[in-house]
């Protein structure tokens, strides 16, 4: 029997792979509230469960729900998403643009995924889901940001749970072009695997050696490293720059 509390669920109404933290800012969206009785499975299920499917992109669903559909919540969770969200790829991962907008608004926020496409198995993240929000609503977590990745295979043959860090780059993009038709057409995939900063300790060496994944995300894009010598690289600049504007 579960019994966390009360289970909010607002989704994109169709596939949102590689959008990242997109929003769509120039036209309204619409909002449906869906049955979820059709799609339970485990009867033993005493939460109540309200669901709204979104015509938008997984951070407007996000939005809308904290905003306006739902509220003030304990938890927000972005997932289980089909097919790991690693390295720079969280860059443009919607489950992790989603997540974005839970953290920023001050809520613990857990982005997750299992790590295959193809029939995915659910049931260990679905556990160490349920695990992580126990530990978070014990400890009185008020906010954190974390990005949990599990390889999709059966608790016997999962390694370990891991706090990592991010990994670099795993796939880049290639450009198909089609000109079949009267205009010519451009396919974007990401298909060049490229495997780099994968080392131990990385989200990415863990996913690949059968290692749930635990990365802490945070908001902080400055690079601090490089303040020091960029004011001496261009001191003067704002004189420089006042001596042509007059």
């Amino acid at each position: 029997m579960i019994s966390l509390g009360d289970l909010y669920i607002v989704a994109p109404d169709r596939e949102q792979s590689g959008v990242g933290a997109s929003l769509t800012l120039h036209h309204p969206l619409l909002v449906h509230t869906i049955s979820v009785d059709q799609y339970i499975k485990d009867r033993t299920i005493i939460n109540n469960m309200t669901a709204f499917s979104v015509e938008g992109t997984p951070a407007d669903s996000a939005i809308l729900a904290l905003e306006e559909l739902v509220g003030s919540v304990d938890l927000v969770v972005s997932g289980i998403n089909s097919g790991s969200n690693l390295g720079w790829d969280v860059m443009v991962s919607g489950t992790v643009g989603a997540a974005f907008q839970g953290y920023v608004r001050g809520y613990p926020t857990i982005a997750i995924s299992v790590g295959s496409i193809q029939n995915p198995i659910f049931t260990v993240p679905a556990k160490l889901l349920k695990i992580i929000s126990e530990y978070i609503k014990n400890n009185t977590i008020e906010q954190c940001f974390l990005n949990v990745n599990v390889p999709s295979v059966k608790a016997n043959d999962l390694k370990g749970v891991e706090i990592t860090r991010l990994g670099g780059r795993s796939y880049g993009e290639s450009v198909r072009k089609d000109t079949s038709g009267i205009h010519e057409k451009y396919w974007i995939s990401r298909n060049r695997p490229i495997h780099n900063d994968n080392g131990n300790g990385t989200d990415m060496f863990a996913m690949k050696n059968n290692i749930a994944s635990i990365t802490p995300i945070a908001l902080n894009f400055t690079n601090s490293d490089e303040i020091a010598s960029l004011e001496l690289l261009l001191a003067g600049l704002s004189d420089h720059l006042f001596d042509i504007a007059n």
